[in-house]
C-alpha cells in the first residue's frame, strides 16, 4: 500500500515507518520537526529511514492544508500520529495542543474526506480516560472527567472522527496509546529521564511517592496493533493499545537500576496535576479485531532501550 504517515520522525511514527518499509509498503512520512523535544533526534531518526527503499520525507505541517493535500494524493491510507504529547507540557502551551492536535487533526480528516481516502487510523491516548477509575479500562468507560488539555484533545479527536464517519462514511479507527517506551524514545518520558539522571549520577524524580503503577507498552508492540489496524481497516472502531499489565514504578525503576548497573538517587515527590494513579489497559478488543498479542514484558523491553541510550550517546 501507499501510506501517508504524519508524525514519521517520532518516536513511534518512525518505528512504524521503519516496519511498514520492511514489508514493502511505500510511506510518505510527514513531520514538521517540531522543537519540544531535541529535533536532532527527529533527524536522526528519520536518517535511518531515508536509505530504505519507498520512503519520501516531507518537511510539513498538518495545519497546512495545502501541504497536506499534495501529499495525500494517491494514498491508499492515512496513520495519522503526529500530535503534541505530554500531560504537563500540555497545561503551559495550551494553544499550542489546540492548535497541532485539534486544528491539525481537522485539516487531516477533512482533507481525507475530500479526497475519498479509504481508510484514516489516527492516534489517541490512554489519558482520555482522565479521572476514570475502573481498572482495567475499556472502551465501554466513560471518558467526559479530562485531567489535563492533552487528553481533552485527544478525546476531541475521537468525537471528531465518529463525527466524519457519521457524516461521510469515513472508515476510521483511534487508538488509545498506554505508556509506550523503547529504543529512540522520547526524551520526556520517565524511562528516557531516568536513564539519563543514573548513567550521570544525578538524581531522579520519583513522583506519586513511587506508588504509581503503569501499563508500560514496548513500542514494537504498539506498531503490530497500528499495522494491524492499517491492514483491517475497521469501519469504525475505537481500540486499546497496551501491554495489558500493570507495573509498580519502583519495579520499573529497579530494572532501570539493573540494566544501568548502579542505583539511583530518589527524590520522592508527591503526584502532579493531570497525573492518574493506576493505568491498565483491557485489551481484549485489540486481540479479539486485531489479533492483537503484546510480547514484550518491561524486564526485556528496558535493557533494550539502556543498551540504545548508551550506543547513541556514546555512555
Amino acid at each position: 500500500m501507499k501510506i501517508l504517515l504524519t508524525g514519521a520522525a517520532g518516536f513511534i511514527g518512525f518505528h512504524t515507518a521503519k516496519t511498514l518499509l520492511a514489508r514493502g509498503d511505500e510511506v510518505i512520512g510527514l513531520d514538521n520537526f517540531n522543537p519540544y523535544y531535541d529535533p536532532q533526534l527527529k533527524e536522526n531518526r528519520i536518517k535511518q529511514l531515508e536509505g530504505l527503499k519507498g520512503f519520501t520525507l516531507i518537511r510539513g505541517d498538518i495545519t497546512d492544508r495545502e501541504t497536506i493535500r499534495g501529499a495525500m494524493k494517491g494514498v491508499d491510507r492515512i496513520c495519522h500520529l503526529a500530535a503534541l504529547a505530554g500531560v504537563r507540557y500540555s497545561f503551559e502551551h495550551p494553544d499550542e495542543f489546540i492548535l497541532n492536535n485539534i486544528q491539525g487533526t481537522f485539516e487531516m480528516i477533512d482533507e481525507a474526506r475530500m479526497q475519498e481516502i479509504p481508510g484514516f487510523i489516527y492516534a489517541s491516548s490512554s489519558s482520555v480516560y482522565g479521572g476514570n477509575e475502573q481498572s482495567p479500562s475499556s472502551e465501554e468507560d466513560r471518558v467526559d472527567d479530562q485531567l489535563a488539555l492533552y487528553g481533552m484533545t485527544k478525546k476531541d479527536n475521537e468525537l471528531m472522527a465518529h463525527t466524519f464517519h457519521n457524516l461521510y462514511g469515513l472508515p476510521v479507527t483511534g487508538l488509545r496509546f498506554f505508556t509506550v517506551y523503547g529504543p529512540w524514545g522520547r526524551p520526556d518520558m520517565a524511562l528516557f529521564l531516568f536513564t539519563d539522571a543514573i548513567l550521570h549520577d544525578r538524581p531522579i524524580q520519583v513522583f506519586g511517592e513511587g506508588k504509581q503503577q503503569r501499563d508500560f507498552t514496548y513500542v514494537d508492540d504498539i506498531v503490530s496493533g497500528i499495522v494491524a489496524s492499517i491492514d483491517k481497516n475497521h469501519d469504525e472502531e475505537i481500540i486499546n493499545l497496551g501491554c495489558g499489565r500493570k507495573e509498580e514504578l519502583m519495579d520499573f525503576i529497579k530494572i532501570i537500576e539493573e540494566s544501568c548497573g548502579k542505583e539511583a538517587q530518589k527524590e520522592m515527590l508527591p503526584m502532579q496535576p493531570g497525573d492518574v494513579r493506576s493505568s491498565l489497559a483491557d485489551i481484549s478488543k485489540a486481540q479479539k479485531l486485531l489479533d492483537y498479542e503484546p510480547k514484550t514484558q518491561i524486564k526485556d523491553g528496558i535493557p533494550q532501550f539502556v543498551e540504545w541510550y548508551r550506543e547513541y550517546y556514546g555512555i
